[in-house]
Order: structure tokens, then sequence, then C-alpha cells
């Protein structure tokens, strides 16, 4: 009995241990952690300054650049129509499938085509797919859009379809094209939800940086043209000494952190402006839709203001920073520490500083071997109860699996099996005391008892 009672002593601590560590990984799991509050902001909108935007375009969003955080948002799924802000799409295009010293011949559809802004192209005559880009993005030029559709697509009808795809590629799924350049058609309708993230994602391309930060641009002569072309951009972002009011004092339109992006105008879609700007580190991009002349750029303005004056991007989660000692089953060690594989920034308002929230997520089944970077979670950043973003954990160190121990190690590892096992032994051993105590009756010898006589 001896025996059984130290197996029933180990079983029962391995039971103990073996719950303690699934509470300890339910935890994990489920228990929000909370960074300090002393370090980090609030992204509870600071309501009476967010209120105080007087937009009055029909629609408007501001979005930190490198998150995608929205950090304001008036009627920003709308259907209404981009004008000449679809030109970010087709310069996309332009960039991802031509090569900028391609040289495309102007033919005479193009030149049909043709009206509202232009740089006169002719019939014949030839330029180069950056001399067409930057027509196209500086001047708004609407046959340089149309050149531009043809030597990509092939035809134009081939290119809206290519414009489309890549609408739907980005997420940009309410929006619809029917030209490359934005001229008025009725099927032809973004958001600026849309026209953000296509805006945003524009950006990445070096070339279109470029382009749009210009306030000027000449081509030279071509094969035609005997005389050069000045073009000039019709951002007055970027240069323009026009007035604004903001906060009831008038201020230039030239914004000292714009970098672009893109301006529209037709008489149905009225002003449209998508902004880039850049001030300390910090990233914004902003679109205005349908708004009445310099209306655009005062709401613009304002909106970037407010990005600026109310948001900070702050660093809430360090790569290789150590969230937690992680369990991991059948290793050579209990558990390994989970670090954050990057870096974990959010633009969060300075205003209410409250606590950040840090809720980790582990994987199902984590079992030995682990190798270093293997992912093992996630840790998810809530502020008052709202979702912010995620951080992959990963393994800081290899574990590998725990062969030592052989048969004990499966059994500590499948205990619910021990404990079959153990109470069917008990049993066998209860039914084998019984037996061997009646066999040892029947075969005493009798006691003679002797009488004296």
């Amino acid at each position: 009995m001896k025996k059984i009672n130290i197996i029933s002593a180990i079983l029962t601590i391995t039971m103990l241990l073996t719950s303690f560590s699934e509470a300890f990984a339910t935890s994990l799991r489920d228990d929000p952690y909370s960074l300090s509050s002393s370090v980090l902001a609030s992204n509870s909108m600071n309501y009476e300054t967010y209120n105080s935007l007087n937009i009055g375009a029909e629609a408007a969003i501001l979005i930190d650049y490198d998150t995608g955080q929205i950090l304001y948002q008036k009627n920003i799924n709308k259907k209404l129509y981009p004008a000449s802000t679809t030109k970010m799409m087709t310069a996309i295009l332009a960039l991802e499938h031509g090569n900028l010293s391609d040289y495309v011949i102007i033919d005479q559809e193009v030149v049909d085509l043709t009206y509202g802004s232009h740089i006169a192209l002719e019939v014949g005559e030839v330029l180069t797919l950056e001399q067409l880009l930057n027509g196209m993005l500086i001047a708004s030029a609407n046959d340089c859009a149309l050149a531009i559709a043809k030597h990509i697509g092939g035809s134009v009808d081939a290119f809206v379809k290519m414009m489309n795809d890549k609408a739907k590629e980005l997420g940009a799924v309410d929006t619809n094209f029917v030209n490359p350049n934005g001229l008025h058609e009725d099927e032809h309708v973004s958001t600026a939800h849309d026209l953000a993230l296509i805006g945003q994602y524009a950006m990445q391309f070096d070339e279109f940086r470029n382009i749009i930060t210009k306030v000027t641009y000449e081509i030279p002569p071509t094969n035609i043209k005997n005389e050069a072309r000045y073009l000039k951009t019709t951002n007055k972002l970027l240069f323009s000494t026009e007035k604004v009011e903001i906060n009831g004092q008038p201020v230039p339109i030239k914004y000292q952190y714009a970098l672009g992006v893109k301006t529209g105008y037709t008489s149905k879609a009225k002003n449209c402006l998508v902004s880039y700007a850049e001030k300390e580190g910090q990233k914004l991009l902003a679109v205005v839709l349908k708004a009445n002349g310099n209306e655009v750029y005062k709401n613009t303005i304002e909106l970037l203001n407010f990005g600026f004056d109310n948001f900070d991007n702050i660093v809430i989660g360090y790569k290789d920073q150590f969230i937690d000692n992680i369990p991991i089953e059948g290793g050579n060690i209990p558990y390994v520490a989970g670090i954050i594989d990057s870096n974990i920034a959010f633009p969060l308002s300075k205003y209410n500083v409250e606590n950040i929230e840090r809720k980790i997520v582990l994987n199902e089944d984590l079992h030995a071997p682990i190798s270093v970077g293997q992912i093992l979670g996630e840790v998810h950043y809530l502020i008052n109860g709202e979702y912010l973003g995620k951080a992959n954990i990963v393994a800081s160190t290899d574990i590998s699996a725990d062969t030592s121990s052989g048969f004990l190690s499966g059994i500590i590892n499948n205990w619910y099996w021990f404990i079959i096992v153990f109470l069917i032994l008990q049993r066998i051993y209860k039914k084998y005391k019984i037996r061997k105590k009646r066999r040892r009756k029947r075969n005493a010898i009798p006691e003679i008892n002797y009488i004296s006589k």
C-alpha cells in the first residue's frame, strides 16, 4: 500500500500542476493588462475640439498615414463624384505597369476625347510616360490621362477595368471608375474613405511623391511642338498667397507642411482635394469632397491642424519587448519568453490621458519543439474598450521536445489516461488482495486442541 500511496501523491501533484498551468494560460488569453498611463495618451477624442470643426464640404476624412486610423470623419462612405482625384489611380497603374522612360505616341482618339483641362497634346506627338505623369498630376491634364490609359491598357476601356480591379484590391469597394481622368459621368463615383485608401497607396511610390510636391514643371519641345510647355500645379496648398479664415483669423492657403496630393473639380463634383502633410514625423492624409471654391482648402487646413494639434504617434510597444512567459507543453523547459516582433505605435489624443489596455491572445496547442521567432499569439491594444491594433508575440529562444523522461513524461503529459490506468490497477490490486486472503483461509492447518485426561 505504501507504493500505492506514493503513486497517488505523484498523481495529485501532477493534477494540481496541470490545473495551475491551464489556469495560468487561460489568464494570459483572457485578462487585459494595462500599460503606464503616465506615458501613454488616451485616444478618447477631445469632443469639444472635434465638434468645433465646422467642415462645410459634403464629405471629409482625416487619417493617420502610417496606421490608417481614422481621426475625423464626415459622410466618409457617401458616394460622390471624385473629379480629377481619379488621376491618383491612373498614376498608380502607370507606375506599376509602365516605365518612366517609355515613349508614348499621341493618337487621334486621345485628342478627340479631350475636353476640360489639358496641355494641348497633338496627334503624332511623342512624349515620355514621365512627362505625361507630370502633366496629369501637376496640371491635371485630361489628355495626359487618356494617353497614359491607352499606353498602359491598350485601350481606354481595358484601362478602366484595370482601375476598378485595383480599387477593389485596395478595399475601395464603393468606387466605380468610368474614365481615367474624372470627367463627369453619372456612374463615375467614389467616397472619401476610398480615396483615402487610394491616396495612401499611391504615396508608396517615390516617383509619385516626387511629382506631387512640384509647384512647376517644364516639358521641353517635342517632335511636333516647337515650344516648351510650362506647367503649374493646381494645388494651392503648395503656393497660394490667397487667404481663408481659420478660427476667425485670415491665414494663407499655402500650408507649410503640405506635400501634395491631388485636386479635382467639375460643376457637379464641385471642389475636391486629397492632401498629405508631414510635421515632426507625424504623417496625415485628408480628403475633402464637394466643397465650394476655396472652402476645400479651408476645410483641409482645419483638418490637418486638428490632426497635428490633437494627436501624437505614441510608441506603446517596442520590438523585442518582453510580454510574458508563455507555457509550452512537452518542452525541455516549461515556458518561453514571449516578445513583440516590431515597434507598435498609434496616433493617440493628447487629451484625457487614460490607460492603454493590453490583452494577450495565445495560439492553441503550443507544444514543443518551438523555434526562435515562431509566432505564439498576439497582443491586442485597446483604449476604453476600443480596439486599436495588434502585434505578434514571438518566441525569444528555441525550445526542444522533452524526451529525457520517456514513458513517465508521457504519463505526466497525459495525466487523465494515468488516472484511468491507476483506477484499473487499484481495482485489480484489491481483487488480488481479496483472493489472497481467501486462499490463506482455505490452506490454513486446523488447530488441534489437546484435552487433558
